[in-house]
């Protein structure tokens, strides 16, 4: 098993290395593989991305965000203004259906509605905000409508495993109940068990994934 002090210097390092973060005030604690970051930034995107950093580590089981914003100058806005820029960075994206989804900001937070056919629509609508001044989170309530299940979904979610070069397949079991995959299994990192959640959202019918895969230490 990884020490805890390992562990934490790993992710301290590898925040410390990543140049689209400053991470000067960030803190890291570990206790069983599970890390803890507090402190603050001055981004929501700047606190997503720690966040992804932390979870691309090996042997990290979980991570606990406990960063605060600090918004300053420029980066504070109003709702209205936050709305505006929002519709607009949708409008722009290629990958999001038009008048498909609506938005409400309330203090800042931004809340994603509407239907779409795919997984990566819902997650394009949210990546296309997080880089916004001044927003201090996002909640996605995007639902994706459901639709046939081919024949051979699990076949094509194993074989979509399999291809990824980033996923150990052979650890992990896939089960198919209507519209939902769960995946089971145990891989070495929270990025390889995100990567095998974001495969399985991209085979025909899956309108829900429950990775209960576990991060081994």
């Amino acid at each position: 098993m990884i020490r805890n002090s390992l562990l934490q210097q790993n992710v301290i390092d590898e925040l410390t290395w990543d140049p689209s973060v400053d991470a000067t005030h960030v803190d890291v604690a570990v206790h069983d593989g599970i890390v803890t970051l507090t402190g603050y930034v001055n981004s929501y995107f700047e606190k997503k991305k720690c966040e992804q950093i932390a979870k691309r580590i090996a042997r990290v089981k979980a991570v606990v965000d406990e960063i605060d914003l600090k918004l300053a100058g420029i980066a504070k806005r109003g709702d209205l203004e936050i709305a505006e820029a929002a519709v607009n960075a949708l409008k722009l994206n290629v990958l999001i259906p038009q008048d498909s989804i609506k938005i409400t900001v309330e203090k800042g937070w931004i809340v994603l509605d509407g239907e779409v056919d795919w997984q990566y629509q819902s997650n394009a609508a949210e990546f296309a905000l997080r880089t916004m001044i001044g927003i201090k989170g996002i909640s996605n309530k995007i639902h994706v409508r459901p639709s046939v299940s081919a024949a051979d979904v699990k076949s094509k979610i194993q074989s979509a495993l399999m291809r990824n070069a980033q996923i150990d397949s052979n650890n992990i079991a896939v089960d198919i109940k209507g519209g939902t995959a769960i995946l089971r299994g145990h891989v070495r990192s929270w990025a390889e068990r995100e990567q095998a959640e974001t495969a399985t959202w991209s085979a025909p019918g899956i309108v829900k994934v429950e990775n209960e895969v576990i991060v081994e230490l």
